[in-house]
């Protein structure tokens, strides 16, 4: 069956871990009756958490897809995983939904990746709701957290759901929408009763509050409201809705997901109230042409872009997509824009975990999975061969930890790099590369936690033993001035010899700028044709620079001068000699060493910016600013060198118990010198020596 743009909902469900989130996903699926019933993280049996790695951990690593029928409308939800490591898989989710739903603990309130996610979802400008979970546990409290979000977020925070308790502790919550009551179900599911009597007051002094944030997101509602000082169950959805939609309210929900507790109406919140897909847009490069703006509508020509991409045992690569235009059909052909390849679209399915339910077509704003599509990857996008668009691609944090890698045994490393590349595939913050300046084949990921599950999976499922070690870091060499040189390449071997003489002149450049070659020989002491033979010695003596062999940035050279031989001359000859000229010259310009320098952002608890700081100072680091971004969380932002940072994702979880995270990028070189550049420079020959 499927469901119409209007019809279709799309809620993420993200949150710091612990929280609950996979708990809730399988009682929203239990409760709108996808699956018979929940089961417990515990159990290794959930629907979003399936994979060897999640059982074994009870962590969710994957985003997980389900879907379930309410009132007429499909919801689909997109379960992600709290561990920062795993940031890419929630990118992808909030990219993919138009809701979402903040797990927040009863106890602890909003927390880190709380405040990290809440500033992903206000860079998207999306609508989401929070739910406070774990109700049921001790010391548990609702208005201690809900406290805590007003304090910690600049928004409107308007309970739609509040819990029923007592003496006897969490019994169930109220719907103050429906001004009804849903007890915890035990073996049956939720359902709606009265509202107990000795919480009436109490209750109606909630709803008031929630009529009121109603009526605002309303013109006409306002009017009613001030008139008659009341709404209807319809009303208060309706003025709900446009203030939800316009991201001007954060509705609250509360339970205990685990006792399948506070579901039902947030299920009833989502079909009734969150906006549908046809009321958001994606940015497309239609053609080559500039960004334009295409509205989620199931009239023109099918397209969709792929958000995930999965390698199956049995299915082969699955990849995960979101229609945006038309309706998408099996058998049909289509176009990757990206590649400007034909494909032919084969099944279709929705998928529930692991398990793949076929479905005939998805229409747009709907999510599903293609089978066997070998050349569609993540982030490309599915079109009609004319009308191409290219949707815009997934905005993923750079990878923060780095190790080199190698095979064991020399005879797995094909093996090996197959399988890793397979995991580059799967995951958009997992990327492998060979550096063949340092000849290290360097693996990178979100943390420490990311890179070792990965390789973990391949030595356990594959029986491949693989060696780590800390990257290289890759430095340059520049010069800091003005010199000159010459050099003359003669060699007499018998018949044609060799003979080339170079004059040239080297000057620093701006940092950055690479290098510039300039012809400004006069009166033809070089011939033309010779000129090209120059340059290439030049590039090729800066490939290894003469303090430790790095490869020589920042660097003018001009050929002011020579000589050549009408016999024994040649291109080769004079490239000789310009590498000669310039080693030569680099001798006199006094050379230095580069280092490669990073931008940090660092996101911690405010108790340990002390420590944060400190530590930054120790690894050379250049503090840029320091500021507070609400919930308690601090931001850092510092520059410092990379051969500081090979290990930072371990060092500050061990700084701050693991509370903190980071993200970073390359920012620039700068010359380092004196005892650092001196252990550069002895590591790097010892080095090639060994290597020798």
């Amino acid at each position: 069956m499927s469901f119409p743009t209007n019809a279709i909902r799309n809620i993420a469900i993200a949150g710091h871990g612990g929280t609950g989130k996979t708990t809730l996903f399988e009682n929203l699926l239990y409760t709108g009756g996808t699956i018979p019933r929940p089961e417990t993280v515990s159990s290794g049996k959930t629907v979003s958490d399936f994979t060897d790695e999640e059982v074994e951990r009870n962590i969710s690593i994957h985003l997980a897809l389900g879907n379930t029928e309410w009132n007429n409308n499909l919801i689909n939800i997109i379960d992600t995983p709290g561990a920062s490591d795993f940031i890419g898989e929630v990118v992808a989710a909030f990219r993919t939904s138009e809701s979402a739903v903040i797990v927040v603990g009863a106890k602890e309130g909003v927390q880190i990746e709380t405040v990290k996610l809440w500033r992903r979802l206000n860079s998207r400008n999306k609508p989401r709701v929070a739910f406070i979970n774990k109700l049921d546990t001790e010391r548990a409290d609702f208005d201690e957290p809900l406290a805590d979000l007003r304090d910690k977020f600049d928004r409107t925070f308007v309970p739609i759901t509040i819990p029923i308790a007592g003496a006897e502790g969490f019994r169930g919550i109220i719907d103050l929408i429906e001004n009804k009551a849903y007890f915890i179900p035990g073996e049956a599911k939720e359902e709606a009763t009265d509202v107990p009597e000795d919480m009436k007051d109490g209750v109606e002094e909630h709803r008031m509050a929630l009529i009121e944030a109603a009526a605002e997101g309303d013109d006409a509602l306002m009017e009613k409201y001030f008139e008659e000082e009341t709404l209807s169950e319809d009303e208060i959805r309706q003025g709900l809705k446009a203030a939800y939609a316009d991201n001007k309210l954060v509705p609250v929900f509360c339970g205990a997901a685990e006792l399948c507790s506070g579901v039902a109406p947030l299920l009833s919140f989502f079909s009734a109230t969150a906006p549908d897909p046809s009321q958001t847009v994606e940015i497309a490069d239609e053609g080559g042409e500039a960004e334009k703006e295409v509205t989620v509508d199931s009239s023109g020509d099918p397209s969709c872009y792929s958000f995930k991409t999965s390698i199956d045992q049995f299915s082969g690569k699955l990849s995960f997509v979101k229609v945006i235009t038309g309706s998408l059909k099996s058998d049909i052909d289509s176009y990757i824009a990206n590649k400007s390849t034909r494909q032919k679209i084969g099944k279709l399915f929705r998928a529930v975990g692991k398990t793949l339910v076929d479905a005939d077509e998805l229409q747009a704003g709907d999510i599903g999975v293609l089978t066997k599509i070998d050349a569609l990857e993540t982030g490309y996008t599915l079109c009609s061969q004319d009308q191409p668009v290219t949707y815009g691609s997934l905005r993923v944090p750079q990878p923060v930890h780095s190790v080199a890698i190698f095979a064991e045994s020399k005879k797995d490393e094909d093996k090996m790099n197959q399988f890793l590349q397979r995991s580059a595939e799967e995951d958009t913050t997992f990327t492998l590369n060979y550096d063949a300046e340092t000849k290290q084949t360097v693996i990178s990921g979100m943390g420490e936690l990311h890179i070792n599950m990965i390789l973990d999976r391949i030595k356990e499922k594959q029986h491949i033993e693989i060696g780590t070690k800390v990257p290289k870091v890759p430095y340059r060499e520049t010069i800091t001035k003005s010199s000159d040189a010459e050099y003359t390449h003669k060699k007499q071997t018998g018949g044609h010899g060799q003979y080339g003489r170079v004059v040239l002149q080297i000057k620093p450049l701006q940092r950055g700028e690479q290098y510039e070659f300039e012809n400004s020989i006069k009166g033809g002491s070089i011939s033309r044709g010779y000129i090209p033979g120059v340059e290439k010695g030049i590039l090729e003596a800066m490939e290894s620079g003469i303090l430790a062999g790095f490869p020589v940035v920042d660097l003018g050279a001009s050929v002011v001068d020579g000589k050549e031989h009408p016999v024994d001359s040649s291109e080769m000859s004079f490239k000789l000699a310009s590498k000669g000229a310039l080693m030569a010259a680099m001798e006199k310009a006094s050379p230095v060493l580069l280092e490669p320098v990073a931008i940090l952002h660092v996101y911690t608890n405010e108790d340990h910016v002390g420590d944060i700081l400190s530590d930054l100072s120790s690894r050379r680091g250049r503090v840029l600013g320091q500021e507070s971004i609400g919930g308690g969380i601090s931001k850092i932002d510092a520059q410092v060198p990379q051969a500081e940072l090979l290990r930072y994702s371990i060092d500050l979880r061990s700084i701050t118990s693991g509370t903190a995270s980071f993200e970073m990028e390359f920012s620039h070189y700068s010359p380092i010198s004196g005892r650092i550049a001196d252990d550069v420079i002895k590591t790097a020959k010892a080095d090639k020596a060994a290597a020798n």
